[in-house]
Parts: structure tokens; C-alpha cells; sequence
């Protein structure tokens, strides 16, 4: 087994313009996979501007895995429908990590990652060392949906043995 790294603090903060699969709105959550880790929102009713405002937390041993997040409507008399789904990595991230920010002052930008063929971001995000921790706020474009985006916070915490990557 790989050694555990550290954690990923994933702040699913809203939903926006969400697609409708109910009769005029949807019932959406959120579920985020990570090679065998899964977890998910609560369910917010009837609303395609969610605000879940809601932490799940990854254990990561490679950072190289990408992480995959996709929206379902919650029905309860059929399968849930789909609502979109998108992909990102960390790299960025754990890079930003094993540089020696703590010489610098709180609030400074430690790099750009912009919207590519490659992540689904829908507008570029930055990395910030802040209060002496690395965080990055990511735009999400759905993906397999008509529209719909969600936005998140990540923020790395470390382990109390990790000293460095």
C-alpha cells in the first residue's frame, strides 16, 4: 500500500444552473470519487442553484489519480438521473505543497492553473498560500449535460508526521 500523504479537505460549495431532470427543478447531490474512495452530499431539494456549503475529506496516497465529481438528481421511486460529471487533478496542488511558501506572507498567489482540453475548470483557478496553508477555488464545468457548473475549495492538511512530500 502507498503511503499516505495527507488529506484533501473538498469544499462542495453551490451548484450553478444545474440541468432539470423533475418536472421544473431537480433534487441534486454531489458524489466524489477518488480511485477507491466515494463520498457524497446531502441531498438539497428542488433547487438547480445548490448551496451545500458541505466538507469531504480524501485520503491521498497518489496525487496523480484524478479526481471525479458527478452530480445526480435523487428520485424516490427510480433510479437517480445523472446530472453531469467532471474531472480534476491535484498535481498543481501537491507541487505547490513541496515548494517552501512559509517565508511568504499570507494571501499571495502560488500559481495559475487555466482551463484546458485537459480539466474541466471553467475559468482559470489559482493556488494561494493563506494563514499558512495551501488552498485553490475551483469552477467546475459539468461534462454529458446540457449546462450546469459546481464550485468547490480545496485545501491540503497534513498529517501530524509529515513534515515535507
Amino acid at each position: 500500500m502507498d503511503s499516505l500523504l495527507g488529506l484533501l479537505r473538498i469544499r462542495v460549495k453551490r451548484g450553478l444552473n444545474l440541468a432539470v431532470r423533475d418536472v421544473r427543478s431537480s433534487d441534486p447531490y454531489v458524489v466524489v470519487k477518488m480511485g477507491k474512495q466515494k463520498l457524497k452530499t446531502r441531498v438539497i431539494r428542488k433547487d438547480v442553484n445548490p448551496e451545500w456549503n458541505e466538507d469531504l475529506t480524501l485520503s491521498i496516497s497518489d496525487p496523480n489519480l484524478p479526481i471525479k465529481l458527478t452530480v445526480y438528481d435523487h428520485d424516490t421511486f427510480s433510479k437517480d438521473d445523472k446530472m453531469g460529471d467532471a474531472e480534476f487533478d491535484i498535481k498543481a496542488l501537491v507541487e505547490a505543497m513541496r515548494m517552501d511558501l512559509h517565508g511568504l506572507s499570507s494571501g499571495v498567489t502560488v500559481t495559475r492553473v487555466e482551463p484546458s482540453r485537459q480539466n474541466c475548470l471553467a475559468e482559470a483557478s489559482s493556488i494561494k498560500w493563506t494563514d499558512r496553508k495551501v488552498s485553490q477555488d475551483l469552477c467546475l464545468r459539468l461534462r454529458n449535460v446540457e449546462c450546469g457548473e459546481v464550485e468547490l475549495s480545496l485545501h491540503w492538511v497534513d498529517l501530524p508526521a509529515t513534515k515535507a512530500l
